[in-house]
């Protein structure tokens, strides 16, 4: 009860401190360099699936249309993942924002 009592009258500190995303001029410039980064890694993923799907053709003949469908899907849904992944965190370590997350073990002995 003395904790409700606490968070009612502000009393308890906030996990984090403010991020520099917060702030809505680095946010939008932040979110334009990722969307930037995307576009290159799409037309990257474009290029690499039509590659592929050249290089099997080459060395397959045509096999089924459900095998280049299926590898197309997937070599391009795993380039655009990892791309998205390392993207946001590019975009969370460039902006500051990892930094501003406060570590509550951090005052605490390493040791145990």
């Amino acid at each position: 009860m003395g904790l409700a009592r606490a968070v009612r009258r502000g009393h308890v500190e906030p996990m984090q401190s403010k991020s520099p995303l917060d702030d809505p001029e680095v946010a939008a410039h932040a979110w334009a360099r990722f969307r930037r980064l995307m576009t290159w890694m799409m037309l990257i993923t474009v290029t690499m699936v039509i590659g592929a799907m050249v290089a099997l053709y080459r060395e397959n003949g045509f096999v089924s249309i459900h095998f280049y469908i299926a590898t197309a899907l997937g070599i391009g849904f795993a380039m655009l993942l990892m791309s998205a992944l390392m993207g946001l965190v590019f975009l969370s370590n460039g902006t500051g924002h990892d930094a501003a997350v406060i570590d509550p073990l951090s005052d605490q002995d390493q040791d145990g």
